[in-house]
């Protein structure tokens, strides 16, 4: 519990109108994605950099925690409370695009920028931010950043970490860092930049970010493939992307999503279908568009493909786009709780990961439908149970630590893009040896000696 005096010490630098510790605002900065609950204590709001400072200046002397917040969308828990203190909340305030730098094609955004809004601001100047996570319409560019969030586009044109050119930055002392410049190439330094982006606001609070843009393509088109088996669909992946064709996107929905999907909404889905696949491409000419969908539809063909269908326009491509943009919320027709994973391998490994994952539900009797973005190795792999039968999701615990093992013996990793929290904290110890949990610990330590930036996540503790 915070004392009343630290509350004062909070409103004398933000203002009274930016400190609450009413339990409306503790319940509503308790949970996210997850579904787990935190309470803070309390839950504030800087105004500005100079705000940030002086908070984790005298939070850092009194041993309080600090957990920074953007819109709380994430799955694993990274935003968190689980240790109590105060929330640092950046959507009230913090929420500008304070440069779009048409010369060196750049953007200066302060943390709590919802994604989709920097999105829609740099294509008005024929610009492109490509990182595009589901969450892309809430979640903001902060917590995409410390969570090193991606998204569909991520075939073509990788992930957040590929955008981010600079940082600046409070440490828990109350230091203000800046790391990166908005040059190309900068090779002074350690790339501190670099180790804040994925650390999940345990190491600093970024108080801005300069993020690279690019040319915005003149037309994209849809397509989607149609396959007998998950096996042939994951063959098909991984030759597309070795053929020479990079999509923007190379989305994969399973039988049993689309069966979900079709139960939902009654679409007219091929249910039979072991797999689809649905792309898009990009690019200023159409004959290159046309090009890349023609050797995309050979190599599905070659690999087992029964129909390959090209969207005419807008409205066909959303309509081929509606399964995978509604697999989520569909396939709990499976079962009320849903444990969702987003392991990735090499392309080349997917074949055999889907193997291993339905083998691991035959082996519990459990439903795990999967879909995600096989263009970058990426599965959403979703173990589905009964809620409220405490064996059923005892058995689902049970599968997902198989799940991840399956994922690092070929090659993988435990987060493709939701980061570890505290949701994916226990199998740490899968995927690194002592010695690398043990660096981890100590960059921790170099940055936060007091511990105070938002404690027990990653399996730091």
């Amino acid at each position: 519990m915070v004392d009343q005096k630290h509350l004062q010490k909070f409103i004398l630098i933000v203002g009274q109108e930016n400190v609450y510790s009413d339990k409306a605002h503790l319940i509503a900065y308790s949970y996210d994605a997850t579904r787990e609950h935190f309470e803070p204590d309390a839950v504030v709001f800087p105004r500005n950099e100079e705000d940030v400072s002086e908070i984790l200046k005298y939070c850092n002397e009194h041993r309080i925690v600090i957990v920074p917040r953007g819109a709380g969308s994430g799955f694993t828990g990274g935003a968190l409370p689980s240790a109590g203190g105060i929330v640092l909340g950046f959507e009230k305030h913090m929420n500008k695009i304070l440069e779009i730098d048409m010369k060196n094609m750049v953007a200066i955004v302060q943390p709590g920028v919802i994604n989709m809004d920097l999105q829609r601001a740099v294509e008005e100047v024929g610009l492109f931010y490509p990182p595009d996570p589901a969450s892309q319409e809430y979640s903001t560019l902060g917590g995409n950043v410390s969570e090193n969030a991606g998204g569909m586009r991520a075939a073509k044109y990788g992930i957040t970490k590929d955008y981010v050119m600079a940082t600046r930055a409070v440490l828990p002392n109350g230091d203000l860092i800046k790391a990166g410049k908005r040059t190309i190439k900068d090779v002074a330094g350690y790339n501190i930049s670099g180790i804040l982006i994925a650390s999940e606001g345990t190491l600093a609070v970024l108080t801005e970010i300069t993020l690279k843009l690019i040319p915005k393509p003149k037309m994209t088109k849809t397509a989607m493939g149609i396959f007998d088996s998950v096996s042939e669909a994951m063959e098909a992946v991984y030759k597309t992307m070795a053929s020479g064709i990079t999509p923007v996107a190379m989305e994969f929905l399973d039988n049993l999503t689309i069966r979900a999907v079709e139960k939902t909404f009654n679409k007219g889905l091929p249910v039979e279908a072991g797999a689809l696949l649905v792309t898009d491409v990009d690019g200023n000419l159409e004959d290159d568009l046309n090009f890349q969908l023609a050797q995309i539809e050979k190599v599905f063909k070659e690999n087992g493909c029964t129909e390959f269908k090209i969207a005419k326009d807008d409205k066909e491509a959303a309509d081929l786009w509606f399964a995978r943009r509604n697999a989520s919320q569909s396939i709990t027709v499976y079962g009320s709780k849903k444990l969702n994973e987003d392991v990735t391998v090499p392309r080349s490994a997917l074949p055999e990961l889907l193997e291993k994952f339905y083998a691991i539900a035959d082996k519990y009797d459990i439903n795990i439908p999967c879909f995600g973005h096989t263009g970058d190795g990426n599965v959403h792999t979703n173990v589905m149970v009964d809620g409220k039968d405490p064996e059923q999701v005892k058995i689902a615990y049970l599968a997902i630590e198989e799940v991840f093992q399956a994922t690092i013996d070929l090659g993988g990793t435990l987060s493709g893009e939701h980061g570890i929290g505290l949701a994916k904290a226990p199998y740490m110890h899968m995927a690194f040896t002592d010695e690398e949990m043990n660096l981890f610990k100590s960059i921790k330590m170099a940055f936060d000696p007091n511990n105070i930036l938002n404690p027990a996540k990653m399996g730091l503790n």
